[in-house]
């Protein structure tokens, strides 16, 4: 593990480098760390040089110390890329960690772009009847210590989970729609969902797909969010395909 100070922040990450042409950067999720993209990274590191990073906010990186969106992490990335003179790349991004990819090839040259069930609109349903009356209280300034009650009980689990600044660059990001950015995106595309994933629904697949002209989806049946996981073996053989076409 190494770590370096981008934009005020120590970012954790795990350079392999077996002096490939190509390096393999993977980006976990929200709430997560490099471990959950090592299975893929130790299958890619004996082909491909591999960059594993801890996001910031998440594992052993910092916490930013503003309220950043999903265009900073972009940044973030980008200047950790070229601090480690990588020049052909392909993103491999998981959810939180497929959006900021998402972006990022919409800015700068990769060679190609996967995605694990990642979101590009808001995919947060009808508010419930006690986040409705939170929303309400928390504008009504004397009843402000009721808001912090209740908002405890409301909310998602990512969202009742992050704390302080992490919370703010929650609510940024998730309510960020890229579509306008995933139009730019010329690097051929692959998609893979699952097929019971209720955290990014399948249509969205396709929705991107219809945005990306270079651009295919691969869908798990009776996968999660975590198809990636749920079907490693399978994953890893079309990655294989994918990369070396």
């Amino acid at each position: 593990m190494t770590s370096k100070k981008i934009m005020n922040v120590n970012i954790n990450y795990e350079y392999i480098d077996i002096h490939s042409d190509i390096t393999i950067v993977l980006l976990h999720g929200w709430g997560q760390n490099i471990s959950m993209m090592r299975p893929i990274g130790d299958d890619l590191k004996n082909k491909y040089n591999v960059l594993m990073v801890d996001l910031p906010g998440f594992g052993n990186s910092e916490e930013p110390n503003y309220s950043w969106d999903i265009y900073d992490y972009v940044v973030c990335l980008r200047k950790l890329i070229k601090f480690l003179k990588l020049d052909k790349i392909i993103l491999v991004g998981h959810s939180f960690g497929g959006r900021i990819a998402l972006v990022y090839a919409s800015k700068y040259h990769v060679y190609k772009l996967v995605c694990f069930a990642s979101p590009y609109c808001s995919e947060i349903k009808k508010l419930p009847l006690s986040s409705r009356i939170y929303k309400r209280i928390k504008q009504i300034k004397c009843l402000n210590w009721l808001a912090e009650i209740i908002k405890k009980y409301v909310g998602s689990e990512d969202y009742k989970n992050a704390g302080g600044v992490m919370r703010e660059i929650l609510v940024k990001v998730v309510n960020q729609n890229i579509a306008v950015d995933i139009k730019k995106i010329k690097a051929p595309t692959l998609l893979i969902w699952g097929s019971l994933d209720t955290a990014v629904p399948i249509n969205r697949a396709y929705e991107i797909r219809s945005m990306i002209k270079d651009s295919a989806v691969i869908v798990y049946n009776g996968a999660s969010h975590y198809a990636y996981l749920e079907r490693i073996n399978q994953v890893i053989s079309v990655l294989d395909v994918f990369f070396s076409g």
